[in-house]
């Protein structure tokens, strides 16, 4: 049975949605190349030690320590099937608040840690004509809000970079899929996952403000179940078909239903200007 399971890269799997997804790919009988900064991290996250699990040291903001895990991935189980980009951290504060070094290093881990991860992997994966990218985003890819904007444009980013993977993939075999979690009862909104800019201009406390003590309050309860949501993003992977979005909780499908309702509002009210513009 070994012979016909999958061999999973994942990033960012010492904790959070990476570890359950890690967890629920072994349990079915997969292999996982879990990365972490610290691949310690990872094994104390495992102590069971699992067959199947091999533990590496990746930053995703560090090719060459990503083409190593490749290799040692490589070397270990001979090919790579399923790669989740999932290293990421949150960033809240209004946008004029957000220093330019808080913003470029978020888009480092976010954006182009994950452009890091596919370069590093893809050319496994054409090789072989198949294969699945699974992006971690969040719904806040596809519907941000007040004092989490740079962090929904990172995602934002990543559906756009995802968007077109998938035309540029499909006609070599590889999937690709992104995930839009709502809330989900991970470690996300504790210190070691979001990082709080201060409150520094009294201007935005009405904008931003509802959005930072809805944050700070909720840690802990969100509404998403994260085995449930790992258990449904290992079940895309064994679909037959594939979505290029999956949206995980209830939350995640009411923000995305209220934005799709606003587009065609906007779009239908404002249509006549729209095309009045056309030669």
């Amino acid at each position: 049975m070994r012979e016909n399971m999958g061999v999973w890269f994942v990033t960012g799997a010492s904790r959070g949605l990476g570890a359950e997804i890690t967890r629920e790919a072994l349990n079915r009988g997969h292999r996982v190349i879990a990365t972490a900064r610290d691949r310690s991290a990872v094994q104390r996250a495992y102590p069971e030690n699992p067959d199947g699990l091999l533990a590496v040291s990746a930053d995703v903001t560090e090719p060459e320590q990503l083409t190593a895990a490749v290799e040692a991935g490589l070397a270990e189980f001979g090919r790579i099937d399923v790669v989740v980009n999932n290293a990421g951290y949150g960033l809240v504060g209004a946008i004029e608040e957000i220093s330019d070094k808080e913003a470029r290093a978020l888009f480092d881990v976010n954006v182009f840690g994950a452009l890091n991860t596919l370069r590093a992997t893809l050319p496994t994966l054409r090789a072989r004509r198949s294969g699945h990218i699974v992006n971690i985003s969040s719904v806040g890819g596809f519907s941000t809000a007040p004092a989490v904007g740079l962090y929904g444009a990172s995602k934002f980013a990543l559906e756009g970079i995802s968007e077109a993977l998938h035309g540029e993939l499909a006609p070599l075999g590889v999937r690709v899929t992104i995930v839009e979690p709502g809330g989900f009862r991970t470690d996300f909104l504790s210190g070691s996952s979001i990082q709080i800019e201060p409150a520094s201009i009294a201007d935005y406390a009405a904008g931003a403000g509802p959005v930072r003590e809805a944050l700070a309050q909720n840690d802990g309860r969100q509404p998403g179940d994260p085995v449930k949501a790992a258990k449904a993003i290992v079940d895309v992977t064994e679909a037959a078909e594939p979505p290029l979005r999956l949206q995980l909780g209830a939350d995640a499908v009411e923000r995305v239903e209220a934005k799709l309702d606003l587009v065609r509002g906007e779009l239908d009210r404002w249509r006549h200007v729209a095309l009045s513009t056309a030669i």
